[in-house]
């Protein structure tokens, strides 16, 4: 390991700039950009996003950045952190940090740097140019970060409160021009404002979305206090008690940090197709392959074996399907709930993660025709079968191994990606033609000089 890791990263994220981009990583960055306002405009419907929004609008402060899908300006800080809420209502975000085989670490960056990305960039006059390159910087960080370390969702931990503060704490220090002096103060701070917890999840609570919007604000106010002279410690990726030795699962994969530094741009490589936490969306492709391919009516369905392994059946996407308080939160972690929307509605929508259809007798006769089993090899990983039984003794199979969206494997076409951001905008109440706006303004923000327009247009 370099003598200061730190100051290996630091002088690599001073140097960034919009020309040392791959034009992929430019390509992906404006795809995750685009996915990120469609879920921003849609979560202003979702469960606490209106007491999340009230909150931060009666902090008041200096008026820096919008709370987005409003007219309010605030603190940057406050307002990443309601962005952030807004983006990661439905566990619909960009999600699986990748690396130079493709292999994906569990990880939702996007949420945190593309919301701090928006906030300092409109607090800061930024062009297109210069967010999209701090937060390209930004995920590759996070993403290097998350494979040095390794993760384990059903570890406990939740690293959108991790590696996530540190990816948005590089893209507000970039965008703020803090030289790397700056950048390693405003990680060493970062530090000291990590954690997060699985319980948010296994207790299908709203406080899922803390993490990934926690990480948010820290980061924002991070590079502010560095900006202020602001010290911290003198290595804090790879001190004796920094960053590695405090969150690695085992010992720290050092080549994932510095193997490409500067060349290969890592992120969150996976679009999500439907809104549900990615461990269960084999399931759930199985499913909707099924009925598609096999013409399946959920009046003919007597009975649905979902085949996993037992991993994935023992962890929180496994658990028994119940609504309790917060109907999204319980909806987007159950592969029973999954798997019975798809047999009735053939795909699940964000409208869908309502107790409308959650309290509907429809969705309750076939949750008590749909069964887990932790059939499968535990060599099997993610993969999921789904076995349907029809009334009439037909049985009809179906097995994924990598569910829909993944980049490197199973990519979505661009058609399926503008689809689901026109769908997500319709339900936040965009009109069409905003909608069209925004998706031009994501998808060509890197000839913007001013990006005032993108919370206008989100703007109720």
């Amino acid at each position: 390991m370099p003598e200061n890791l730190s100051d290996v990263l630091t002088d690599h994220l001073a140097a960034a700039t919009f020309e040392s981009l791959p034009p992929e990583a430019v390509s992906r960055a404006k795809t995750r950009l685009l996915d990120a306002l469609g879920l921003i405009a849609a979560g202003v419907r979702a469960q606490g996003s209106a007491e999340i929004v009230r909150l931060v609008e009666g902090w008041g402060g200096r008026p820096d950045a919008t709370v987005l899908t409003t007219r309010t300006k605030v603190p940057a800080m406050h307002a990443a952190l309601a962005n952030a809420v807004l983006m990661r209502s439905y566990d619909f975000e960009p999600v699986g940090a990748d690396r130079a085989d493709g292999v994906q670490i569990p990880s939702h960056i996007t949420g945190t740097t593309t919301s701090v990305a928006l906030a300092v960039a409109e607090a800061r006059g930024a062009s297109g140019r210069e967010l999209l390159t701090a937060m390209v910087y930004g995920d590759d960080l996070a993403a290097r970060l998350g494979h040095a370390t390794g993760f384990d969702v059903y570890g406990g931990g939740d690293n959108t409160g991790t590696i996530n503060a540190l990816g948005g704490t590089a893209t507000a220090g970039i965008l703020m021009g803090l030289d790397a002096a700056g950048l390693k103060r405003a990680l060493g701070i970062a530090i000291n404002q990590l954690g997060g917890t699985i319980d948010n999840i296994n207790d299908k609570t709203l406080s899922f979305k803390l993490p990934i919007a926690l990480s948010s604000r820290n980061a924002v106010f991070s590079a502010e206090l560095a900006a202020a002279g602001f010290g911290g410690p003198d290595d804090p990726i790879g001190g004796r008690f920094g960053f590695l030795s405090q969150w690695s699962a085992g010992d720290p994969d050092l080549a994932a940090i510095t193997d490409g530094l500067g060349s290969a741009f890592y992120a969150d490589a996976t679009i999500k197709p439907w809104p549900t936490c990615r461990a269960s969306q084999p399931s759930l492709d199985a499913t909707v392959q099924l009925v598609s391919r096999f013409g399946v009516r959920a009046r003919d369905v007597e009975r649905a074996v979902v085949h996993l392994t037992p991993r994935v059946k023992n962890g929180f996407v496994g658990q028994e399907f119940r609504m309790g308080e917060s109907p999204e939160v319980s909806g987007a972690f159950s592969i029973r709930f999954a798997v019975a929307t798809a047999l009735l509605d053939g795909t699940v929508r964000v409208d869908h993660q309502t107790r409308e259809h959650m309290e509907s007798p429809r969705l309750a006769s076939m949750l008590d025709r749909v069964e887990l089993v932790p059939s499968l090899d535990p060599s099997a990983g993610s993969a999921a079968e789904v076995e349907v039984t029809l009334r009439s003794g037909a049985v009809h199979r179906v097995r994924v191994e990598k569910a829909l969206g993944d980049i490197h494997f199973t990519p979505l076409d661009d058609e399926r990606i503008l689809r689901k951001f026109r769908d997500n905008v319709a339900w936040g109440g965009l009109t069409p033609e905003a909608g069209d706006r925004l998706r031009d303004l994501a998808l060509g923000v890197d000839a913007i000089a001013d990006l005032g327009e993108i919370p206008a247009l989100l703007a109720r």
